[in-house]
């Protein structure tokens, strides 16, 4: 069973896969989409494994958030801290790589063939 996943992840995966929908097959020639396998996995792999990570660290702040709220025994403070500060990094990081994403795909669209 996997964990649910934020709003704001869930957007943002939604929006890679209208993207990608919209453009279509690669080439066009031959009608086939372009493989994009780099060893064992692919690129939509890695990035839906890094969608997930992100996902976990917030559910996990979270948790040891309302675990400290809740005066839980073993939960301190720099440790609620530190994993908001790790999630809020991931977070930060993953729209920034879907912003440079959402570019690199308006730049394709726009060059003349």
């Amino acid at each position: 069973m996997s964990a649910p996943v934020s709003p704001a992840l869930q957007a943002a995966l939604t929006q890679m896969r209208d993207l990608a929908a919209q453009a279509g097959p690669v080439d066009g020639a031959r009608g086939e989409r372009f493989n994009a396998t780099v060893g064992s996995g692919g690129f939509s792999d890695a990035l839906q494994n890094s969608l997930e990570r992100i996902n976990q660290l917030q559910q996990d702040s979270a948790t040891r958030a309302r675990a400290f709220q809740a005066g839980a025994p073993g939960v301190e403070l720099h440790d609620v801290m530190i994993t908001g500060q790790k999630a809020s990094i991931a977070f930060e990081m993953g729209v920034q790589v879907r912003n440079r994403l959402v570019t690199a795909y308006k730049d394709i669209m726009n060059m003349q063939v």
